[in-house]
């Protein structure tokens, strides 16, 4: 028996510079969690999935992850990993963890 969908947000790498990006719903490229499409709908997640993974050029592993809505409708991530990717590796008020 198969799992109900989740609603996921799609991430990965930048190849260049390694910072975590997610997708938005325009289909640009964001580094902002907050910014990234919070997607319900099955299909549309692989569809989004199967066309990231032929930009090797500018991605590494993209891949979808479990989201759910935070209480302004933005996608906030649903597991530590998730949280960890999105503000960094450090635990010092640097970069990315400025804005959080």
């Amino acid at each position: 028996m198969s799992r109900p969908f989740t609603p996921k947000i799609l991430t990965a790498n930048h190849l260049l510079e390694g910072d975590v990006i997610y997708l938005t719903s325009r289909g640009e490229w964001t580094q902002d969690l907050r910014e990234a499409w919070l997607i319900e709908d099955e299909m549309e997640a692989n569809t989004a999935l199967e066309n990231a993974q032929l930009h090797q050029d500018k991605l590494v592993e993209p891949y979808l992850a479990d989201a759910v809505a935070d209480a302004g409708k933005r996608p906030a991530p649903s597991h530590f990993r998730e949280a960890f990717r999105a503000r960094g590796p450090s635990n010092y008020r640097h970069g990315k963890q400025e804005h959080y």
